[in-house]
């Protein structure tokens, strides 16, 4: 059957439809994206403005046209922090309700970190041991570790690349005191959480998710999308942490200059690769594995997995 996943996230709203079948890998079947920035849709109480309302709610009809095209049978929808965290984010959900019929469900930031965490479990398979899976979306760090399907230890940072861009990184490029003071602010906010993961066993195999991952390799010299999803990459503490005041030098035009990294995304390459380095550094990791499924194949795969 065809599954189809409306993803709300802070920077892009994303329908993935798959071919889904229980006890096989979901395959793409489509994708139909667009860049709606909700998180800089708001006001200054951190309420979702009624442009970001809008917009969302006609991407989310044109979800509907392209998954009836698709022939899609079952369509879900999520949010994660951008709306879970607005003041009038039910309001939001409840009109794209009204006016589209379709339920988008909130999901709490542990359960992003949790179903991300199954989604890599599933694609490295359990020779990988215990696994520590680490993803940065726009308003979120997720962090989760164990030795089964559902980790041990699963917490979620209000640390995504986009609203630590938004926040602390005023300019293009930002001074360096504003970088200082980001990178400080990043650090003292995962120190708080460490202890979970201190005390959980040692990981086997240290994995990245997301975008965020994916161009930050990219930069740092691993494979092209264009070598296919199967592709081994790899992110290196020591190069990142190499690259990044060149980084910050740049203005967000130049960033786009750099390999893997998309005019949409630049803006927001600084605070990621702050984020990852801080992540990697206080865990003790030198090197992650790039893992190419993340949030949205976890929700696939936990509703297959009910469906069996």
């Amino acid at each position: 059957m065809r599954l189809g996943v409306i993803d709300v996230g802070s920077n892009t709203v994303h329908l993935l439809v798959v071919d889904a079948h229980t006890g096989a890998q979901p395959l793409p079947a489509s994708s139909h994206k667009r860049e709606l920035r909700l998180s800089e849709h708001v006001t200054d109480s951190g309420a979702i403005a009624d442009s970001g309302r809008d917009q969302l709610c006609t991407f989310v009809l044109e979800c509907l046209s392209v998954a009836e095209d698709q022939g899609v049978e079952d369509l879900m929808g999520f949010v994660t922090s951008a709306i879970r965290e607005a003041p009038n984010g039910d309001a939001v959900l409840a009109e794209v309700k009204d006016r589209t019929g379709v339920v988008l469900e909130t999901l709490p930031g542990a359960d992003e970190a949790r179903l991300t965490f199954l989604a890599a479990r599933r694609w490295l398979g359990w020779s990988a041991g215990t696994l520590l899976v680490a993803d940065v979306g726009g308003g979120s760090l997720e962090i989760a570790q164990g030795m089964d399907e559902d980790p041990d230890v699963a917490i979620s940072l209000p640390l995504g690349a986009g609203r630590v861009t938004r926040d602390l990184l005023e300019g293009d490029p930002p001074g360096v005191a504003a970088v200082r003071a980001a990178r400080k602010h990043v650090r003292a906010t995962i120190a708080r959480e460490l202890r979970p993961l201190a005390r959980a066993a040692t990981p086997d195999r240290v994995v990245g998710t997301s975008k965020t991952m994916r161009s930050l390799a990219r930069v740092t010299g691993a494979a092209p999308s264009s070598e296919g999803m199967y592709a081994v990459r790899f992110l290196e503490r020591a190069a990142l942490d190499a690259v990044l005041p060149e980084i910050a030098a740049m203005t967000a035009a130049q960033r786009t200059a750099l390999p893997g990294v998309s005019a949409s995304r630049a803006g927001q390459l600084l605070a990621g690769g702050i984020v990852v380095s801080a992540t990697m550094d206080l865990l003790g990791v030198d090197r992650l594995e790039i893992c190419p499924w993340a949030l949205r194949e976890g929700i696939i795969l936990r509703r297959l997995d009910g469906m069996h």
